[in-house]
């Protein structure tokens, strides 16, 4: 998550500890909590407004098919240029007309 390990987020509580004082790390503890739960409910609220507008096909995505993360850009390329279209022999290739100057292409 955001790259941060144990150890970075134990540093990163001893540094707020520090800074905040005893007195007030009740205070943020308690914001954070509130927080937290707050965007659990909107994410929740979110995943069931999508339910309802999509109904019974929602549950039929398969998610880790659309997950961006599986695609390689190499194999995607790769697979682009090796791919042979179908091409019909008897319909000639047009050639392409040079640009000739003072025509517009």
């Amino acid at each position: 998550m955001f790259g941060l390990t144990f150890d970075k987020l134990i540093i990163i509580a001893i540094i707020a500890a520090f800074l905040l004082g005893p007195e007030r790390i009740p205070h943020y503890a308690a914001m954070l909590g509130r927080f937290v739960r707050k965007a659990k409910e909107m994410a929740d609220g979110a995943k069931d407004r999508l339910k309802d507008e999509m109904g019974p096909e929602f549950d039929d995505i398969d998610w880790k098919k659309l997950n961006p993360r599986q695609y390689d850009p190499r194999r995607i390329i790769r697979d682009a240029l090796l791919d042979e279209s179908p091409h019909d022999p008897a319909t000639p290739a047009t050639p392409a007309t040079p640009f000739m100057k003072g025509s517009t292409p």
